[in-house]
């Protein structure tokens, strides 16, 4: 479900400082676009562009039960994070989502049928093309921008940060950079210990999916309370100084529009009156 609104920055500036008020605040992600900023909740997800345009729409309810499954519940909880920018009524056109999907698929497809002295090459352009593509554009600041605004939101800090006399860090342990950090040496370990025959194209895919999976769980271990992973996000956070760059106030203020979108529809649904 999808439609499109125009937020006044009086409006939203009202209801970051409503949320600056509220006691709790849902658990908030996101995505920086060459033409915007995506913000998630459980529930909803908004996308402000660049233009000043918004569009809103909301989650599919997760589903229970898979979530008690190990190894799934990761594989489908990013499934559901990627839900906006791949469905048919999301922020992505259809030549986009191709793409995407295409450049995804390929390796798993593709590479295994290669000789073995050309994967890597096959496979680290597939890689450059992915990363070339997600941050075309402004991405990089948009990024730094989401970030800023999520933190904003955790410390309770939206208003001063719209207006620039506060500016909360653009560096994030929930980044999905952090999670491509510990996707990669999972992913080796995984293909050097499988232990089945089967046709290449499948045992790809099963391993793929099974690093993906085994992925989440730890990435789920690095969010404990406890902390007593968090030392295995420190190589994401340093990669995140080439996947982000310092907002500028209009930036900030892009993702603001988004996040305010968000809180506003939790905290109408937390309070209807």
């Amino acid at each position: 479900m999808r439609h499109r609104v125009v937020v006044a920055h009086d409006a939203a500036v009202e209801v970051l400082a409503r949320a600056d008020r509220a006691t709790t605040l849902p658990r908030l992600g996101g995505m920086a676009r060459p033409n915007g900023v995506v913000i998630v909740s459980e529930r909803y997800w908004a996308f402000a562009t660049t233009s000043g345009e918004l569009r809103e729409g909301t989650m599919p309810p997760p589903r229970r039960r898979s979530a008690r499954i190990p190894l799934l519940r990761g594989f489908l909880q990013l499934a559901h994070a990627l839900r906006p920018l791949l469905q048919g009524q999301g922020i992505a056109k259809r030549p986009e989502r191709f793409f995407l999907l295409a450049v995804l698929a390929l390796p798993l497809v593709l590479i295994p049928l290669l000789p073995a002295w050309v994967e890597l090459p096959v496979g680290l352009a597939l890689t450059a093309c992915l990363v070339v593509w997600l941050m075309r554009g402004r991405t990089l600041r948009l990024h730094g921008a989401e970030h800023r605004a999520i933190a904003a939101v955790e410390s309770r800090s939206l208003t001063g940060t719209w207006a620039g006399v506060t500016r909360p860090s653009r560096f994030a342990a929930r980044c999905g950079t952090n999670f491509a950090a510990l996707v990669l040496p999972v992913s080796a370990v995984f293909d050097r210990l499988w232990p089945f025959a089967v046709a290449p194209v499948l045992s790809s895919a099963l391993v793929a999916a099974l690093s993906l999976g085994a992925t989440m769980e730890l990435w789920k271990a690095v969010q404990h309370p406890s902390g007593l992973l968090r030392g295995l996000v420190l190589p994401g956070l340093a990669l995140q100084r080439l996947t982000t760059r310092e907002p500028k106030l209009d930036d900030t203020r892009i993702a603001l529009r988004a996040t305010a979108s968000v809180l506003r529809r939790e905290l109408e649904s937390a309070d209807p009156s």
